[in-house]
């Protein structure tokens, strides 16, 4: 059996090295030819206090460059193995091939980096909030597919709500809601062990159908209760004007600062505290933790439903953090890539919010692009997040263990 494990690793391994080999080759083939000039990122803004001088990157030599080093991680990986180097290399090599391809996309213009790591870190918001979700549910077992319907219910409350009573009404609100129905995933997966593929599934469809009626029919008709406020950016002092960093980092609005800080938060929760210690053994063994007198089914009912909070709160930047209205189907599938920059981060807070950095990085070089004027076209550049979550979950993240018990119902004997 090992033996035979072996040589799957090893084939494994080698196929990626001609992975690694062929995109080297089409960098070289395809896009050296096209970059003759000088590709130039604007790293500061005009009103920046202290602005740093432009990124100038000469487009062949550095397409070549990176060409150069793909084959030659291909090669290494093709002829020495190394399951251990292998998604490694792997990563670093598509983050390569990305650097290649945007240089590509910039020679002859000028892009703003700075204002694309900020859009990046933006859309980064929800996917690691519902990542976030994720990690709370199943560390007490508990499969979340329902994220993308609690995304989805907080959008539409924080609109709702964000219109008659104000944003941090609104924002409460979302949360609330989405509170709710994290307690009824735990209602109907733990006290009625309901599957939880299908409880998540029931979950979505009822939130989404749900939504676009009253979108439909009430939303067209009353606008009024479609025009929530935007929570603007808060500029944190002396901080926001460091060059680079000050702008992606330090003038964001709350659903920025929220993410960072609830991704601390749960952190320290799971892996510094007892109560935390208990909820990742009830997601490992949870008759071994029943034994030890902990109460399995109240432990996953708080952490279901805080989770379900937390995608509220994720939900909400759709409406109130980004365009103050609500739109049908909105979240676009944020939910499940949620779940895979969950994946990525080996169920572990931080973990899935660096995952979600990377998507959110797909999600706005889309954006970028298309404004950039590329020639490739615009249906194949709003799949690039997609693509992005299919290479990073299938490819990336190699051997990634979930708690061991998660989605098995458990029954108190």
């Amino acid at each position: 059996m090992t033996v035979l494990l072996d040589k799957a690793r090893q084939r494994q391994t080698r196929i990626t090295g001609g992975i690694l080999i062929a995109l080297g080759a089409l960098i070289a083939v395809f896009l050296a030819p096209d970059a003759s000039g000088v590709a130039t990122f604007r790293l500061s803004r005009p009103t920046d206090v202290w602005p740093v001088p432009n990124l100038v990157v000469p487009g062949g030599p550095f397409i070549y460059v990176a060409s150069a080093f793909l084959a030659f991680f291909g090669v290494r990986l093709f002829l020495r193995g190394g399951a251990k180097w292998s998604a490694r290399l792997l990563g670093i090599g598509l983050i390569i091939a990305v650097a290649a391809f945007l240089v590509w996309a910039t020679v002859g213009k000028s892009f703003s980096l700075t204002g694309m790591l900020q859009a990046s870190l933006v859309r980064a918001v929800p996917i690691a909030l519902g990542g976030l979700a994720g990690v709370l549910s199943e560390r007490v077992a508990v499969v979340n597919i329902g994220i993308e319907g609690m995304l989805l219910a907080g959008a539409f409350t924080g609109a709702l709500v964000g219109s008659l009573a104000g944003g941090i009404a609104g924002l409460i609100a979302a949360v609330a809601v989405g509170g709710v129905f994290g307690f009824v995933l735990a209602a109907l997966v733990v006290t009625y062990r309901m599957d939880q593929i299908i409880a998540g599934v029931f979950i979505n469809l009822f939130v989404l159908g749900l939504t676009s009626y009253i979108s439909s029919q009430v939303f067209q008709e009353y606008r009024a209760l479609n025009n929530a406020p935007v929570f603007r950016a808060v500029e944190i002092p002396i901080l926001s004007d460091l060059p680079v960093l000050g702008p992606v980092l330090f003038s964001q609005n709350i659903f920025v600062y929220g993410a960072f800080i609830l991704a601390g938060l749960a952190t320290y929760y799971l892996f510094h505290t007892r109560h935390g210690l208990r909820a990742r053994a009830v997601g490992e063994h949870p008759r071994a933790a029943d034994t030890l007198g902990i109460d399995v089914y109240r432990t996953r009912y708080v952490n279901v439903t805080v989770a379900g909070m937390v995608a509220g709160f994720g939900g909400a930047w759709f409406t109130l953090g980004s365009v103050g209205r609500f739109d049908e189907g909105m979240t676009g599938g944020r939910g499940f890539i949620g779940l895979a920059a969950m994946i990525f981060g080996r169920w572990h807070p931080v973990g899935a919010l660096l995952a979600a950095l990377v998507f959110g990085f797909a999600d706005s070089l889309q954006q970028k692009l298309a404004l950039l004027g590329t020639p490739i076209p615009s249906d194949f550049l709003a799949m690039a997040p997609y693509i992005a979550t299919i290479v990073v979950v299938a490819g990336v993240v190699g051997r990634a263990r979930a708690p061991a018990a998660d989605g098995k119902p458990y029954v108190k004997e």
